[in-house]
C-alpha cells in the first residue's frame, strides 16, 4: 500500500482545448473521504466560463455535425483504447475522488471503455426511414435523424468515470458537442478523461469539462445554445432542472435515484441471492449507488436462513483504506453523508425496526459507516421509502408472489429490481409486473451497455444504454417530396 502514489493531479477547467487553472467561481477544497483532510484546491467555473464553453461547443458543432461518421467512430474507438490503457490510473483516481476501493474501482475503466466502444459502433449506423413511396403515395418521404447541437451534461459524484462514459460517447457519436459539469467532490477522473480525449484527437470544443458552482450548473441548463440536458443525480436538483428547461421546452434525460427491491423466492440459489443483496447495498461504493438492491424481500420459508447469512456477511465486510487491495468497502463521500445516513439509522430504530448489524460510525479518520442491516421494518417508514445512499439494507418477509410484487412496487422510485428464483416462468411473470426500468434475474449484470438503463417516476426520465441511448441525442425530422 505504501508504494501507491496518493498525490492528486492538478485539476483544470477544460474549455475549447485550453487548460485554465482558475475560474471566476473561486476554488473548492477537495476533501479526501478516507482521511477527512483537504488534499487539493479545485478551480470552479461560474457563469462566464460556462458561456465561453457553450459558445465554443456551439462553434465546434458546426463542423462536428458534418464530420464523417466513420471518423467519429475512429475517435471514440481510440478513446476506448486509451481508457483501458489507463485503467490503473483511473482506479487510483477513483480512490482519491470518493474513496472507491482499488478492488472495486478496477472494474469501472473496463466498463467505461465498453460503453465508449459500443457507441463508437453506432456512429456510422444512424439513418432515417423511408415514409413515402413515389408510386403508391405520389411522394418520396423520408426522415432525418440529426443531432441537437450542444448538450449540457451534469453528473454527480458516486461514479465519476462511468457517468462520463454513459453520457459523452453517445452524445458525440450522434454528432452533438458537449459541455460537462462534473461534481467538484470528484474532479480527478474527469481531468484524466479530458487528457485522453485530447490524446485521441477530438477537435477542440467538441468535449468541454469544467467543475463549477451551482450558478454554473443553472447557467448551463438555461443557456439558449444548449439544446438538450442530461443529468445524473437526485430528484431535488432534477426538479430545478426541469423548471429551468420548461420555458423553452428543452428536453432532458434524468437518471435519478432508486429504492430497488431484491425478491428472494423459496427456491432461489441463496448463495447468489445473499451475495447480490449485500454486494449491491452494503459493499460496492459503500452503498452509494442508485440501482443498488437496498430492499431484500424474502419468502417466509427461507427468511430465517437469509437473515442469518446476511448478518454474517455484513459483520465480515472488510471496510477501510481504499488503497488497501484487501478492502472491499471504503468511506462514504463526506461528513454530510455520514450525518444523513446515521440520522436515518437512528430514526429507523426509533420506529421499532430491528438493528441486525452495524448502525454506527467507524472510529477512524475519514467518513466510515458500518455496513448496517435492519429487519422488522415498516414498509411505509422512512428507511423503507427514502433513498439512504449509504451502506444500509432493509429485509422484509413475504408469503405470496402478489405480496412480494406489492412490496417491491410500494415506493415512488422505479429504477431497478432483482428477482431470485429457479422457476423461469415465475421469474418472467414477476418481471412483467415489477414497476421498474429494469429487472435483473438470478445475477444478471448491472449496466450492460446494450441494454437500456433508466427508470420511471422519482427515478427519472429517459434512457442510457442500448439503441435508446443514442436515440436520446437525435432529433427526427420528416421530409416529403411531391412526385
Amino acid at each position: 500500500m505504501s508504494d501507491i502514489d496518493r498525490t492528486p493531479p492538478k485539476v483544470h477547467l477544460r474549455i475549447n482545448g485550453e487548460r485554465r487553472e482558475s475560474g471566476s467561481g473561486g476554488t473548492y477544497g477537495h476533501v479526501n473521504p478516507a482521511t477527512g483532510e483537504v488534499d487539493a484546491q479545485i478551480p470552479l467555473a461560474d457563469k462566464d466560463e460556462i458561456d465561453l464553453a457553450v459558445t465554443a461547443a456551439h462553434e465546434a458543432f458546426q463542423t462536428w455535425k458534418r464530420t464523417p461518421p466513420a471518423q467519429r467512430r475512429a475517435l471514440l474507438s481510440r478513446l476506448a483504447d486509451l481508457i483501458e490503457a489507463h485503467a490503473d490510473e483511473f482506479a487510483r483516481l477513483g480512490a482519491l475522488d470518493n474513496g472507491t476501493p482499488l478492488a472495486v474501482g478496477a472494474a469501472f475503466p473496463v466498463l467505461s471503455a465498453e460503453w465508449t466502444r459500443y457507441y463508437a459502433g453506432w456512429a456510422d449506423k444512424i439513418h432515417g426511414d423511408l415514409t413515402g413511396n413515389p408510386v403508391q403515395d405520389s411522394e418520396l418521404g423520408y426522415t432525418l435523424a440529426q443531432p441537437y447541437g450542444v448538450v449540457g451534461i451534469i453528473i454527480t459524484w458516486n461514479g465519476p468515470l462511468i457517468s462520463l462514459a454513459m453520457k459523452i460517447p453517445a452524445a458525440v457519436a450522434a454528432g452533438n458537442t458537449v459541455v460537462v459539469k462534473p461534481s467538484e467532490l470528484t474532479p480527478f477522473s474527469g481531468e484524466l478523461f479530458m487528457d485522453l480525449v485530447e490524446q485521441a484527437g477530438f477537435p477542440r470544443g467538441v468535449v468541454n469539462v469544467l467543475p463549477g458552482t451551482a450558478e454554473a450548473g443553472a447557467q448551463l441548463v438555461s443557456h439558449p445554445l444548449v439544446k438538450k440536458v442530461t443529468f445524473t443525480g437526485g430528484p431535488a436538483t432534477a426538479t430545478r432542472i426541469l423548471k429551468a428547461c420548461a420555458p423553452s421546452m428543452k428536453p432532458a434525460v434524468l437518471e435519478l435515484g432508486g429504492k430497488s427491491a431484491n425478491i428472494v423466492f423459496d427456491d432461489a440459489d441463496l448463495d447468489v441471492a445473499c451475495q447480490i443483496g449485500t454486494t449491491f447495498s452494503l459493499i460496492a461504493l459503500s452503498g452509494q449507488g442508485c440501482a443498488f438492491a437496498t430492499r431484500m424481500i424474502v419468502h417466509e420459508d427461507v427468511y430465517e436462513e437469509v437473515v442469518a447469512r446476511v448478518k454474517l456477511i455484513a459483520q465480515n465486510i472488510p471496510v477501510g483504506d481504499p488503497f488497501d487491495p484487501a478492502v472491499a468497502s471504503g468511506p462514504v463521500v463526506n461528513q454530510a453523508a455520514v450525518e444523513r445516513i446515521l440520522g436515518m439509522i437512528e430514526r429507523a430504530t426509533e420506529q421499532s425496526a430491528t438493528l441486525l448489524a452495524g448502525g454506527s460510525r467507524i472510529d477512524r479518520a475519514g467518513y466510515y459507516v458500518q455496513p448496517t442491516v435492519f429487519t422488522d421494518v415498516d414498509p411505509n417508514s422512512e428507511i423503507a421509502q427514502s433513498e439512504v445512499f449509504g451502506p444500509v439494507l432493509t429485509i422484509f418477509r413475504f408469503r405470496t408472489e402478489q405480496e412480494a410484487v406489492a412490496l417491491a412496487n410500494g415506493t415512488r422510485y422505479a429504477l431497478s429490481s432483482y428477482v431470485q428464483t429457479r422457476d423461469l416462468q415465475r421469474a418472467l411473470r414477476v418481471a412483467a409486473e415489477l414497476d421498474a426500468g429494469e429487472t435483473l434475474i438470478n445475477g444478471a449484470t448491472n449496466l450492460v451497455v446494450g441494454r437500456p438503463f433508466g427508470g420511471f417516476g422519482l427515478s427519472g426520465v429517459g434512457k442510457e444504454g442500448g439503441r435508446e441511448g443514442i436515440e436520446e441525442f437525435l432529433r427526427i425530422r420528416g421530409v416529403g417530396i411531391a412526385v
